[in-house]
């Protein structure tokens, strides 16, 4: 968010909405954390049956825990997102104009 600070400076000037800016912001964030979420769980599962002999208690592929490590890498995301698009939408524009 610090680096997109003119850009976002630029939208408020220009009459973006706070909610239209946080949106922006979550929309992005969240598209990278679910695109990582969908190439991770493929992976973790091969990994998985890579390393059976040394899982004790849980199948390589137990859905629960991987729709778990899913939804708690995601609601990760979706906090680690929320946090600067709601910093965003304090951006004062003459502050951040002045910066260029």
């Amino acid at each position: 968010m610090s680096q997109r600070t003119v850009e976002i400076g630029v939208r408020v000037a220009l009459g973006a909405r706070p909610a239209a800016i946080a949106g922006m912001m979550l929309r992005q964030g969240m598209t990278l954390a679910t695109i990582g979420a969908a190439i991770g769980l493929p992976l973790a599962a091969g990994a998985g049956r890579l390393l059976t002999a040394f899982l004790y208690g849980v199948s390589p592929l137990d859905p629960i825990t991987f729709a778990g490590a899913a939804a708690l890498l995601v609601a990760v995301g979706l906090v680690a997102c929320y946090v600067p698009a709601r910093r965003a939408t304090r951006v004062d524009p003459q502050t951040a104009l002045r910066c260029e």
